[in-house]
């Protein structure tokens, strides 16, 4: 199964409000396990970037400036998420900007049927827990001590690991079940139960009376054995 994990950092908290997706990181999982393949890139926002978003992602203006618009790279992206579901922390946010920024190049929405919120899942799991990656990732002993600010492909490489661990942990790439298919317990081929088993009579564990002096006998064969000695 293909699943893409992404994040995105931006200039605010509204597209409606003016602000823009200034990052996206897509990672590729395969059976819950990262492909290898990721989607990055940096976008110039055509506008300012206000000092509170510049303290949590660390982009400034300066740096984004001449940086490709969003609608460079609308195609490539869409080619990369194809049809696969995808999951975001929070994940109502992201497709906000996602399909803002879709809607202003003039492309149609990404359908949120495909929106898989990590959020609502630790919720679940974990009532009244916090909730931020940063908790999460603790909670679950994921190493996040090479981030020291928000960037959307780290946080997408985070929050792939967050997202096995909550849906079942790295066993569910073992393919349990598809190997237990094969094996005994299936339609074709039933366990055997106990009633299923044939009954075999107790074999005797005590040494027959012969046996004993045969014992003996050959015992007798040692010279002063240790075992003889006190």
């Amino acid at each position: 199964m293909r699943e893409i994990v992404f994040d995105t950092e931006t200039t605010g908290f509204d597209p409606k409000g003016g602000h823009r997706m200034v990052e996206i990181g897509c990672l590729e999982l395969i059976n819950r396990v990262p492909s290898g393949a990721v989607f990055h890139a940096y976008f110039d926002p055509e506008r300012d970037m206000p000092a509170e978003a510049e303290a949590v992602h660390g982009l400034s203006s300066a740096f984004l400036a001449g940086k490709p618009k969003f609608a460079d790279h609308a195609q490539d992206l869409l080619d990369f998420l194809g049809e696969a579901p995808l999951i975001a922390h929070n994940a109502a946010f992201d497709f906000g900007f996602l399909n803002a920024e879709l809607a202003a190049c003039g492309f149609d929405a990404v359908s949120l049927d495909r929106m898989i919120d990590t959020i609502a899942i630790a919720r679940r799991k974990h009532p009244g827990a916090k909730l931020s990656l940063d908790a999460l990732c603790t909670r679950y002993g994921i190493d996040r001590s090479h981030r020291t600010k928000h960037g959307a492909l780290l946080d997408a490489e985070l929050l792939a690991q967050l997202y096995v661990e909550l849906t079942g942990g790295r066993q569910i790439g073992l393919e349990l079940a598809s190997e237990a298919a094969g094996s005994p317990g299936t339609p074709d081929q039933p366990v055997a139960t106990a009633t299923d088993r044939p009954v075999r009579p107790p074999r005797p564990h005590r040494a027959s009376d012969a046996e004993l002096a045969r014992h003996a006998e050959f015992m007798a064969g040692f010279g002063d054995p240790l075992w003889t000695r006190a």
